[in-house]
């Protein structure tokens, strides 16, 4: 499965990889109207995202957090350890890898990044690339847990069973808006994690 994911993710890049190019995938797959949202004259905000794929002996999984319910932003939601890239950063690896380490305090030496998901663009204006590392077991964990209520893994086999792929709609800021699900064990995965999962669903399954 590692070799055929590696062959379906965008190659690595030296460039920053952002530009003032909106990204193909977003909120917006699902809510076209979401595209007005932000201002088109406007550049997103560049964040990225590391999608850890975590290499057990009984197969891979994806690591993910799910934040505490005091942030300001996404508050309480499943997500990728990932945020803003500052000034200081290399390039959006460097961003992601990071934000990973402060968030869960998984060393990069633990991660061989392979390749990009497509970027996606937030209704609330951030143009994220996801990073696609595979992850070395062995590793220890140290949570921010200022940012981090918990860190757990998901069986890449469910999460590319169309089984488990849900769309649901809620009404958000006076419009009903769809957004993709992946409930699990007790975590509810929706929204641009749902979305970027999705994204690499169908990037190895040739869907795109």
């Amino acid at each position: 499965m590692r070799q055929r994911i590696e062959q379906k993710l965008r190659p690595q890049v030296d460039s920053r990889a952002h530009d003032d190019i909106r990204p193909p995938t977003g909120d917006h797959d699902l809510n076209p109207f979401m595209l007005d949202w932000v201002d088109r004259e406007q550049r997103l905000t560049p964040a990225a995202v590391l999608v850890p794929l975590v290499e057990h002996a009984a197969g891979l999984t994806v690591l993910l957090t799910k934040r505490t319910d005091h942030l300001h932003h996404h508050a309480g939601q499943v997500s990728f350890p990932g945020g803003r890239v500052e000034a200081g950063d290399e390039d959006v690896i460097d961003t992601a890898l990071r934000e990973t380490e402060e968030e869960i305090g998984l060393e990069r030496s633990f991660v061989k990044i392979s390749g990009y998901l497509d970027d996606y663009e937030t209704g609330t204006g951030f143009h994220i690339t996801p990073v696609v590392g595979f992850v070395r077991p062995g590793f220890d964990l140290k949570v921010d847990d200022f940012e981090v209520a918990e860190v757990f893994e998901v069986p890449l086999a469910f999460l590319f069973d169309p089984a488990n792929h849900q769309r649901h709609e809620r009404v958000w800021n006076g419009r009903k808006r769809a957004y993709y699900a992946m409930p699990y064990d007790g975590f509810y995965i929706w929204g641009a994690t749902a979305g970027m999962l999705m994204n690499l669903y169908r990037r190895v399954h040739d869907l795109l």
